[in-house]
């Protein structure tokens, strides 16, 4: 005799246009912010002067994902 299995319940959950373009908005802003963080921002070419705090922060992020910075 075999016990009977309850399947698993799906639920859809949608939103409105408007939230979904809120969201795939900070989710551009985020990845680009990212991208330069860890991707562009070399301390002598930072937005933020001369300083190297950032990069050095990232730098072996930097490396792991792929990003020469030497």
């Amino acid at each position: 005799m075999t016990t009977p299995v309850a399947e698993p319940r799906q639920h859809s959950v949608t939103l409105p246009l408007t939230a979904r373009r809120v969201a795939l908005g900070l989710t551009a802003l985020l990845s680009l912010a990212l991208l330069y963080f860890i991707g562009v921002d070399q301390g002598a070419t930072s937005l933020f002067g001369s300083d190297t705090h950032i990069h050095e922060f990232v730098h072996d992020a930097r490396h792991f994902i792929g990003f020469p910075c030497h």
